[in-house]
């Protein structure tokens, strides 16, 4: 069975008013990993990211759902923890519904990019949620995105968790997507075909002198650098822990059943990326609340039934690692709820407040989800 983890950017902020708090550093000085040798390298972990307003929680790599679960709950905690010493909260919020530009701080290669895309990067304030998951072989890796590339935007769907920004409703369930796709490389790509011609995009890109290293390359999908895995960019990060589980099990399968179709010879996508960037588009502005593209009809279909096309798609991998069931009710609960931007713009219009946003988005990260009370997570 492969291996997946994730990561979750999470916001930190003022519990009071929710505006966004440059504590980066602060947070990861005082975090304590309970129980857990923080040498080892094999245990959730926490890092700084482009602002100083957000932590990147890292889960180890996973086999089951049940563990993958718990990083998330334990990696959510560990942070939320730190922040409390420090008089603040994160909350899983991919845009700050109260915020204003602001300098990049930390390492040099953030100062880097802050100096070379002006006000791209002093607004760059986002949170995402990164699925990692195994593969064989670059060349896997490569047949992998090329065949799962039109389904990516139901992921975002799944996730949509960011309508505020600058303190405005933007109409948007995922503004994070508009946000992002700023930056240059951000964003669907086409079929590479082979890793020597996903190579070959790179060098192509990185020459232009644009990115200022592989790091750059913002691809809704992408090769990690770091480890033998392919990482599923496209999601805001979630509201709701359970809602972050039920994508990466989805995600997982997702890239067996694309490995699966490349070793049967089947073809890559043949959707063509302007019509890709449509997709995302209306899976940006609608999250799950209207239609869809459909992945196979290339036409607009009710959100419900896009979404169970996928699960159509995926479902004997996921069947294979035992999630099928864990899925199904994930994004029945999805649907019949709605993703985290819901929750916000219904805290919203109780009092007109956007720190009543942000302190429902705090209660909403650390509450217990609801899959483990239904008794789904079996394996």
């Amino acid at each position: 069975m492969r291996t997946f983890g994730v990561e979750e950017e999470l916001l930190i902020a003022d519990p009071a008013d929710g505006m966004p708090l440059a504590l980066a550093s602060g947070v990861l000085d005082v975090a304590v990993y309970p129980g857990e040798d923080t040498d080892s390298g094999d245990e959730p972990s926490l890092k700084s990211e482009f602002k100083q307003e957000q932590v990147e929680v890292n889960s180890r790599p996973c086999t089951t759902a049940t563990e993958l679960r718990s990083e998330i709950r334990n990696g959510r905690a560990v942070a939320d923890t730190a922040a409390r010493a420090l008089g603040a909260r994160v909350a899983a919020l991919a845009t700050p519904p109260v915020f204003h530009a602001t300098p990049t701080q930390g390492n040099q290669r953030y100062a880097t990019m802050g100096n070379e895309f002006g006000l791209i990067a002093r607004e760059q304030l986002t949170c995402g949620f990164h699925v990692h998951v195994s593969i064989e072989s670059p060349d896997e890796g490569v047949a992998v995105l090329d065949r799962m590339r039109h389904w990516l935007p139901v992921l975002l769907a799944l996730s949509t968790n960011s309508p505020f920004w600058m303190g405005a409703d933007t109409g948007f369930a995922s503004y994070r997507t508009q946000i992002w796709n700023r930056w240059p490389t951000a964003g669907p790509m086409d079929v590479f075909g082979s890793a020597d011609q996903y190579r070959g995009v790179l060098a192509d890109l990185l020459g232009t002198g644009v990115p200022l290293d592989e790091g750059m390359i913002y691809f809704d999908a992408r090769l990690s650098r770091g480890h033998p895995t392919v990482e599923l960019r496209i999601a805001d990060v979630c509201l709701y822990a359970e809602d972050a589980l039920t994508i990466a099990v989805i995600a997982r399968a997702l890239v067996e059943t694309s490995a699966g179709e490349w070793r049967r010879g089947e073809p890559a996508s043949s959707m063509v990326t302007p019509v890709l960037r449509m997709a995302n588009w209306k899976s940006s502005r609608f999250g799950v609340n209207h239609q869809l593209l459909h992945p196979l009809e290339l036409k607009p279909y009710p959100a419900a039934d896009v979404v169970d096309a996928l699960l159509r798609h995926v479902g004997p991998a996921l069947t294979d690692s035992g999630d099928l069931a864990l899925a199904r009710a994930g994004t029945a609960n999805i649907l019949r709820r709605g993703t985290g931007e819901r929750l916000q713009r219904q805290a919203y219009s109780r009092r007109l407040r956007l720190s009543d946003v942000v302190s429902a988005a705090i209660a909403s990260t650390h509450q217990d989800g609801e899959l483990s009370d239904a008794g789904l997570l079996s394996r």
